[in-house]
């Protein structure tokens, strides 16, 4: 298909991600990019700031309930994007407030240490206890710990899938749902759609290898099933997918492919790429409708946790 004219839009007012700035001048102007983008930011019912404690350091943190009840409700844990260099807790406020009262559950917005001054894996690693935590504190949160999902996009998404495998292994804690929105699922090579959607579309080839370089300047680590969910040996038994990709992303070959691989696993998995649409529209719902059709996806996903 053709680029959906809403995606056309905001591609013009936005242009393609720089990759010429410092990463703190390159925060700043993603930031004032992405703020005038955003959709209504509407009330929920409970919201505040929090730090997780870690082995790593104090985990900045905000947490979310989109109603009041007195059941316990599911929750989103949910892990920014922006390359595992870019984003913030104020930039998601706005996504993670829809998403608690679409889903009718609770959020919790993590913010991880980012690239380059924390490379692989502390994002990982903060993801992980970030995710524990709120399992192991799911009575002072007042969330259903049988009801955990993991979910983000981009490099947050990356984090999600991982986490998913991680909880598996150890055995620590459950996930019951992962929410995968454009995920980078192979950070060890190229997939044909880096170079069919090589620029042009907000997110770049050239800044998808600067986000790499940044995160994981040993190539080698890019081959840990930690950094490249992909490629880790087996996918049985990890929980039920919700894949979210865009048709014009330099990521959506390996989007696809990941969502291939989980159902050949017999992982439950569904696979929804949004024709005509460009990485970022998740984000850009004050321009891009697609963005609340994408919402309504997750929320229906974490509406149906048992």
């Amino acid at each position: 298909m053709s680029l959906h004219p809403q995606a056309a839009q905001a591609i013009q007012r936005a242009g393609d991600l720089p990759t010429d700035l410092s990463p703190a001048d390159l925060r700043v102007a993603y930031e004032r990019q992405r703020l005038i983008l955003l959709p209504e930011k509407p009330q929920v019912a409970v919201t505040y700031q929090l730090s997780i404690p870690s082995d790593y350091g104090p985990i900045p943190a905000r947490f979310y309930r989109g109603t009041r009840g007195t059941a316990p409700p599911a929750l989103l844990v949910y892990f920014h994007g922006g390359g595992f260099m870019l984003g913030t807790l104020a930039l998601y406020d706005t996504t993670c407030r829809r998403l608690a009262l679409a889903g009718n559950c609770a959020v919790l917005s993590v913010d991880y240490r980012m690239a380059p001054e924390t490379i692989f894996p502390g994002a990982v690693l903060d993801a992980y206890a970030a995710t524990r935590w709120a399992s192991d504190n799911a009575g002072l949160l007042n969330i259903d710990p049988k009801r955990i999902a993991v979910g983000g996009d981009s490099a947050g998404g990356n984090l999600s899938a991982v986490v998913a495998q991680l909880a598996q292994d150890s055995g620590e804690f459950k996930v019951a749902l992962q929410l995968l929105i454009y995920p980078m699922t192979d950070q060890s090579r190229e997939y044909p759609s880096y170079e069919r959607n090589a620029s042009g579309y907000m997110l770049t080839r050239k800044a998808l290898h600067w986000f790499m370089d940044a995160y994981i300047p040993d190539h080698r680590d890019r081959l840990d099933p930690r950094a490249s969910p992909m490629l880790r040996e087996s996918l049985e038994g990890l929980p039920p997918a919700l894949i979210i990709s865009a048709e014009f992303d330099p990521l959506v070959d390996e989007n696809e492919a990941y969502a291939k691989r989980l159902n050949e696993a017999g992982v439950a998995t569904q696979y929804v790429c949004f024709a005509g649409m460009i990485h970022p529209f998740f984000t850009l719902g004050g321009l891009i409708e697609d963005a609340a059709k994408a919402e309504r996806l997750i929320a229906d996903r974490m509406r149906a946790l048992a």
